[in-house]
Protein backbone atom coordinates (compact mmCIF):
# COMPACT_ATOMS: atom_id res chain seq x y z
CA UNK A 1 0.00 0.00 0.00
CA UNK A 2 1.55 3.35 -0.98
CA UNK A 3 2.29 5.77 1.82
CA UNK A 4 -0.16 8.66 1.87
CA UNK A 5 1.24 12.16 1.58
CA UNK A 6 0.46 14.58 4.42
CA UNK A 7 -1.82 16.48 2.03
CA UNK A 8 -3.82 13.30 1.29
CA UNK A 9 -4.12 12.57 5.00
CA UNK A 10 -5.46 16.09 5.66
CA UNK A 11 -7.94 16.07 2.82
CA UNK A 12 -9.25 12.52 3.27
CA UNK A 13 -9.55 12.24 7.04
CA UNK A 14 -13.12 11.41 8.02
CA UNK A 15 -12.38 11.98 11.70
CA UNK A 16 -11.46 15.36 13.19
CA UNK A 17 -7.73 15.82 12.64
CA UNK A 18 -5.75 18.37 14.64
CA UNK A 19 -2.75 19.36 12.55
CA UNK A 20 0.22 20.80 14.40
CA UNK A 21 2.49 22.73 12.02
CA UNK A 22 5.88 22.93 13.73
CA UNK A 23 9.66 22.90 13.27
CA UNK A 24 12.31 21.14 15.34
CA UNK A 25 14.16 24.42 16.01
CA UNK A 26 11.02 26.25 17.22
CA UNK A 27 10.99 26.82 21.00
CA UNK A 28 7.29 27.73 21.26
CA UNK A 29 6.47 24.57 19.24
CA UNK A 30 8.31 22.48 21.82
CA UNK A 31 6.36 24.24 24.58
CA UNK A 32 3.05 23.56 22.83
CA UNK A 33 3.64 19.86 22.06
CA UNK A 34 2.94 18.45 25.57
CA UNK A 35 -0.14 20.71 25.87
CA UNK A 36 -1.54 19.43 22.57
CA UNK A 37 -0.77 15.80 23.45
CA UNK A 38 -2.50 16.13 26.83
CA UNK A 39 -5.64 17.66 25.27
CA UNK A 40 -5.74 14.93 22.58
CA UNK A 41 -5.53 12.29 25.35
CA UNK A 42 -8.31 13.99 27.31
CA UNK A 43 -10.57 14.05 24.23
CA UNK A 44 -10.32 10.23 24.22
CA UNK A 45 -10.21 9.51 20.51
CA UNK A 46 -12.55 12.28 19.33
CA UNK A 47 -9.63 14.05 17.63
CA UNK A 48 -6.49 12.62 16.02
CA UNK A 49 -3.19 14.51 16.16
CA UNK A 50 -1.15 14.88 12.99
CA UNK A 51 2.16 16.74 13.11
CA UNK A 52 3.58 18.47 10.03
CA UNK A 53 7.19 19.65 10.07
CA UNK A 54 7.18 22.85 7.98
CA UNK A 55 10.85 22.36 7.07
CA UNK A 56 10.07 18.96 5.52
CA UNK A 57 6.75 20.02 3.94
CA UNK A 58 7.15 23.71 2.97
CA UNK A 59 4.63 23.44 0.11
CA UNK A 60 1.94 22.23 2.53
CA UNK A 61 2.68 25.07 4.95
CA UNK A 62 2.49 27.50 2.04
CA UNK A 63 -0.76 26.03 0.73
CA UNK A 64 -2.45 26.61 4.10
CA UNK A 65 -0.84 30.06 4.56
CA UNK A 66 1.14 29.10 7.64
CA UNK A 67 3.13 32.27 8.30
CA UNK A 68 4.21 31.56 11.85
CA UNK A 69 4.61 28.49 13.99
CA UNK A 70 3.37 26.84 16.06
CA UNK A 71 0.11 26.81 14.13
CA UNK A 72 -2.80 24.47 14.80
CA UNK A 73 -5.56 23.63 12.33
CA UNK A 74 -8.53 21.34 12.79
CA UNK A 75 -9.66 19.47 9.68
CA UNK A 76 -12.57 17.17 9.04
CA UNK A 77 -13.27 15.66 5.62
CA UNK A 78 -10.79 18.10 4.07
CA UNK A 79 -12.48 21.19 5.50
CA UNK A 80 -10.83 23.55 7.95
CA UNK A 81 -13.04 23.82 11.04
CA UNK A 82 -10.68 25.95 13.12
CA UNK A 83 -7.17 27.38 13.08
CA UNK A 84 -4.97 29.29 15.50
CA UNK A 85 -1.36 30.41 15.42
CA UNK A 86 0.87 30.81 18.45
CA UNK A 87 0.85 29.33 21.90
CA UNK A 88 -2.35 28.28 23.64
CA UNK A 89 -2.97 27.12 27.18
CA UNK A 90 -4.44 23.67 27.76
CA UNK A 91 -7.74 25.25 28.83
CA UNK A 92 -7.93 27.47 25.71
CA UNK A 93 -7.17 24.60 23.36
CA UNK A 94 -9.65 22.28 25.08
CA UNK A 95 -12.38 24.95 24.90
CA UNK A 96 -11.73 25.58 21.19
CA UNK A 97 -11.71 21.90 20.25
CA UNK A 98 -14.78 21.02 22.31
CA UNK A 99 -16.68 23.81 20.54
CA UNK A 100 -16.14 22.15 17.15
CA UNK A 101 -16.00 18.39 17.77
Amino acid sequence: MPKKSPKEILLKSQEPLLVDFYADWCGPCQTLTPIVEKVIDELEGKVTLFKVNVDKHPQLAQQFAIRSIPHLMLFKRGKILWRKGGLLTRAELMKQLKAVV
